[in-house]
């Protein structure tokens, strides 16, 4: 998943994308950096960037702010990489109001002087929405890995303050009709693409922020928002305190019969952290609770059926009952955004999201059912082999499987099917041999080394590393924080990729090379157990290299204009290719390999267990398949055809999609939508079937290196070459659709996709 810069507005942020924290370059000097050509019959100046990547590097990016002094606020000082470490939550409210008041005076002074111009218009833009992007990147991702009631207290405090200087910039009339001028020049086309890229940007982010309406309207717009920022971030966190107040507590070790050494492990650290010194993984006592690890281990495994039905209504409850109850937050979100969009002139959210996405909504609808076609009768079947399979079993509930039971029968089905069990294999696949195999990839395709380099920047927990990335030349070209482990105490659930600073020309302190983009990536996998790393289930591994990916396309771009740099100003449902398309080498024989090693013994996966986990790819694809379609449809119904307030309620919209996309029906009682943070709390609004049509490119592009051989280590290069010069490098300063077909040479097609789930004989 990637992150969205909550609350930034997209009109100046390229990206749609990320669901908190997000970083940025700050004030530098206004010098324009290049050549300037001034055309006579146009008062717009064209800057041609000399800012380049070459052998002359330059040093980890320094944040300045200059304007601001406040030597004991942490947030409002000179910095190489954000501190982390000693940012608290008593520097949240002076430190955010004082580079607001900055910014203020910066914005009007740029409004004063603004010509349209390069050097007159975007760089200043650039620099202001920079510095917010970092500061507030820094508090807000402290919050989503390191919450606390105090934290969270100072935010809230400040952020109207911020939206209502967002949405001021948002709107501003005169930055608007700069950024038109520009377009309405005679030396239009002499910019580059990415310069127009973010010439149409700015004038279609600025419509979509109000910019155009009336004063009585544009103040009912941004009651909106502000409203909008607010119901999103206790929606977040009511998710967030909703899995945290459930602890399930056993002392008899028969009622978690099946549980994996590796999770009655984790169950005893859990007790132990909550206060039951005495736990031990072998006799207890052990505390279950609905974070990822935890729960999916209870469904996959524990043979005591009630104990997962207990879980798993915890788990579809969440956040949806007394004073953590989302379902008002809900209705009021779909409200608002409908209101919203009425107020822009569209018929509805949807159409508001789709204006800054490659596809329509229509066209969204049309690929869902063309994949839930594919999927539907493949899913029937998985249905019915668990029953047959659980019936042979002798299972008492084999004539009635229900959602507790899928997910068990699903894993002693794959056992029997494929003589794998995730559990054993567990020791192959260790954090450590994991990120060098990962690495050693990353070197294979695109040419880049990584190296530890912790120590070199703070960090806000013991546990994350801190890498650097090289060129073949041996140049640092970026760095990116890694913080692996889950701390349901205080870390979100889930796992993204966020950008903590993007490169960018202007923001160089050189003048001569680029700032160099940072990223950080968050997992929330199975934390180490006494002395044994961390042992990850292959879901776990496919996650590390899915939000890998999102890092490399924000790392490895070599697009200078800042406001389209790394994953900035890529439509959002373009957005997931890298991600998805890193995941597809998990299967590649070579890569596999060179990851499964015996933690203990160093014996490598043996290649009857390669092949299996080959041949169980696509084992209950369908099912898997439709449940991504039951989100993405639910989320476009949402947002199309649903009216807040009237006879329907949000679960009768959710029972009615699952009909169509759900082989056995929800409960009565499911809350899912109650912690549905991708929509109703992050950058997914309208565009979860994004996951579906990044997944199409995903999957064509990684076809392209099956086309050129997986053998052929020469092809491999060339293509990881080819990929890394195209969607890894030209960020959003291209549309995606061109960046795609520059590298494939053709449009994608969803061929690749249905014939790695193995559903093609299905639409055929």
């Amino acid at each position: 998943r990637l992150k969205r810069i909550k609350n930034i507005p997209s009109s100046h942020f390229a990206p749609k994308h990320f669901l908190k924290s997000r970083p940025c370059p700050l004030c530098f000097s206004s010098l324009s950096l290049g050549l300037q050509t001034r055309h006579k019959s146009t008062r717009i100046l064209l800057s041609i960037s000399t800012c380049y990547s070459s052998s002359s590097v330059s040093p980890p990016p320094t944040i300045s702010m200059a304007t601001v002094v406040d030597e004991f606020n942490p947030l409002l000082q000179d910095f190489e990489f954000p501190p982390f470490d000693v940012v608290e939550h008593k520097h949240v409210r002076p430190g955010i109001r004082a580079l607001l008041k900055n910014l203020e005076s910066d914005l009007e002074e740029l409004e004063r002087t603004v010509e349209p111009s390069w050097p007159k218009l975007v760089e200043p833009l650039e620099k202001i929405t920079d510095q917010l992007a970092i500061v507030w990147g820094m508090i807000n991702h402290l919050k989503a890995v390191k919450d606390s009631p105090e934290l969270r207290a100072a935010i809230e405090e400040v952020q109207p303050e911020k939206v209502k200087f967002e949405l001021r910039l948002g709107q501003s009339k005169p930055i608007y009709d700069a950024f038109k001028a520009i377009q309405e020049s005679p030396q239009w086309t002499s910019l580059s693409d990415a310069q127009k890229r973010i010439v149409e940007s700015q004038i279609k982010e600025a419509v979509l922020n109000g910019v155009a309406l009336d004063d009585d309207k544009r103040e009912q717009f941004n009651k909106i928002e502000q409203e909008l920022k607010r119901l999103s971030q206790k929606f977040e966190e009511n998710v967030l305190d909703a899995t945290k107040k459930f602890e399930k507590l056993i002392t008899d070790k028969k009622h978690i019969e099946g549980l994996p050494a590796t999770s009655l492990g984790l169950a005893a650290q859990t007790a132990v952290s909550k206060g039951h010194a005495d736990a031990t993984a072998e006799n207890g006592p052990w505390i279950i609770t609905l974070d990822t690890p935890s729960f999916m281990s209870v469904m996959q495994h524990a043979k005591n059926r009630g104990l997962r039905e207990e879980i798993y209504r915890a788990h579809v409850t969440r956040a949806s009952s007394g004073d953590l109850n989302n379902t008002a937050i809900i209705d009021e979100i779909l409200k608002l955004r409908l209101e919203k969009a009425k107020l822009l002139n569209y018929n509805n959210y949807a159409e508001v999201s789709m204006a800054t996405k490659m596809a329509t909504v229509e066209k969204a609808e049309e690929l869902l059912e063309e994949l839930r076609i594919a999927s539907w009768d493949a899913a029937v079947q998985d249905m019915e082999d668990l029953k047959i399979f659980s019936k042979n079993q002798g299972a008492m509930e084999a004539n009635d499987l229900t959602h507790w039971d899928t997910s068990f029968w699903a894993e002693r089905l794959r056992e029997s099917k494929y003589d794998i069990n995730e559990e054993e294999l567990r020791p192959f696949f260790s954090l450590p041999k994991v990120m060098d195999g990962l690495f050693n990839l990353a070197k294979t395709l695109f040419g880049i080394d990584i190296e530890p380099a912790d120590g070199l920047a703070p960090v806000w927990n013991n546990d994350v590393k801190f890498y650097r990335v090289k060129d073949s030349l041996g140049n640092p070209i970026a760095y990116f924080y890694f913080d692996p482990y889950s701390r349901p105490s205080e870390k979100q659930g889930g796992a993204w990729m966020d950008e903590v600073v993007s490169r960018s020309c202007v923001l160089s302190r050189s003048g001569t090379a680029p700032r160099l983009p940072i990223a950080h990536m968050v997992c929330n996998q199975t934390p180490p157990v006494g002395t044994k790393p961390s042992l990850m289930t292959f879901r776990e591994v496919e996650t590390v290299f899915h939000e890998f990916g999102h890092a490399l396309q924000h790392m490895l771009t070599k697009q200078d204009e800042g406001l389209v740099a790394g994953i900035r100003g890529i439509e959002w449902d373009a957005v997931e290719l890298p991600s998805q398309f890193m995941e597809n080498w998990c299967y590649h024989r070579e890569t596999l390999m060179g990851i499964a090693k015996h933690y203990e013994t160093g014996e490598s996966l043996p290649e009857e267990v390669y092949l299996k986990l080959l041949a169980a790819r696509t084992f209950r694809a369908g099912s898997l398949s439709l449940r991504q379609l039951r989100f993405a449809s639910l989320d476009l119904e949402l947002h199309t055809k649903y009216i807040p307030g009237a006879s329907e309620s949000i679960y009768e919209v959710d029972r009615r999609v699952s009909k169509r996309t759900q082989v056995i029906p929800p409960l009565p009682e499911d809350r899912f939508l109650c912690s549905f943070s991708h929509i109703f709390a992050g950058g997914y609004a309208a565009g979860y079937y994004s996951y579906k049509w990044a997944e199409v490119l995903s999957a064509d592009a990684f076809s392209a290196f099956e086309d050129a051989g997986l053998d052929n280590d020469k092809a491999v290069k060339e293509t990881g070459h080819k990929f890394r010069e195209t969607i890894l490098a030209l960020g959003g300063g291209k549309a995606p659709l061109a960046v795609f077909v520059e590298f494939r040479g053709r449009e994608p097609s969803p061929e690749a996709l249905l014939r790695h789930n193995g559903l093609l004989s299905a639409t055929a």
